[in-house]
């Protein structure tokens, strides 16, 4: 299962991107995080149906000093990634 999300609140600035990347290990998801210039961050989860769920529920709430407002889901067809990254 592959899931794309987009955060929308104070999401740059307060260790999303690497708190996401630890949950994505931790739950053994694949994927990549980024910043993007309006301000949003944009994640790719990738793996088992619910250890993707788990990290898309995790990017609604994001770390303790994120304040995620809203959070788009759009369900793609798997890539076949194989880690997870912060993409630059």
């Amino acid at each position: 299962m592959r899931t794309r999300v987009v955060a929308h609140g104070r999401v740059q600035g307060v260790f999303y991107r690497d708190t996401c990347r630890r949950e994505a290990s931790a739950n053994g998801v694949a994927g990549w995080v980024r910043n993007c210039p309006d301000g949003t961050v944009e994640a790719v989860f990738e793996g088992d149906a619910d250890a993707v769920q788990r990290m898309v529920e995790w990017a609604r709430e994001g770390p303790s000093y994120a304040r995620v407002d809203r959070l788009d889901e759009y369900d793609e067809e798997p890539a076949g990634e194989s880690a997870f990254r912060i993409k630059h």
